[in-house]
Formats: C-alpha cells, structure tokens, sequence
C-alpha cells in the first residue's frame, strides 16, 4: 500500500492512489492543525482510503506536536469514529 506523504509548503498530507491523488489540506495556527478538506478521487471512494489518509495525517501531525482541530465534515466524521483523535475533548478529561 502506498505511504502518505506530507507536502508542509503545500501545507497538506498526500496519498499516491490508482485513480489519482488524494489530499488531506490544513492550515498551521500556532501549535494546532487545523484540517480545512479532504479529497479522495472519486473512483477510490468507500475503498478506506480516505480513512488511511486521515489517520496517517493525524498520527504525523501529533508525533510533530500539534494537535489536531477537524474544520472539514471528513475529519469531523473520522474523530467522531475515533475518539482518541479528539485533543478538545481529550484535553477537558
């Protein structure tokens, strides 16, 4: 499976697909990252991929030490099914 890559001067993750390229777009804002769209090739959809993209994303972004704000519907979904992403709530615990 194709890894995900992270463009910073693009300011976005990117997953390599059959179909073509899927995107996962932020915005820096001091110490957090704001994720503002998802893409994902219409042809990959329902295939995970976004979901692989997002964790990936995600996952690089916290190892960086920001934390992670969902803006776009996707990653507000995809916290929503994975709680541990959630650093608002995570941080009132």
């Amino acid at each position: 499976m194709p890894e995900v890559r992270h463009d910073e001067a693009l300011g976005r993750y990117e997953l390599e697909t059959e179909h073509g390229l899927a995107i996962a777009v932020y915005r820096q804002q001091g110490d957090r990252l704001v994720f503002t769209h998802t893409e994902v090739p219409p042809a990959d959809e329902g295939r995970g991929i976004g979901s692989q993209l997002v964790r990936a994303a995600l996952d690089d972004g916290r190892k960086r030490g920001f934390k992670i704000v969902p803006a776009c519907s996707f990653v507000v979904a995809f916290v929503r099914r994975h709680p541990e992403y959630d650093d608002a709530r995570n941080q009132e615990a």
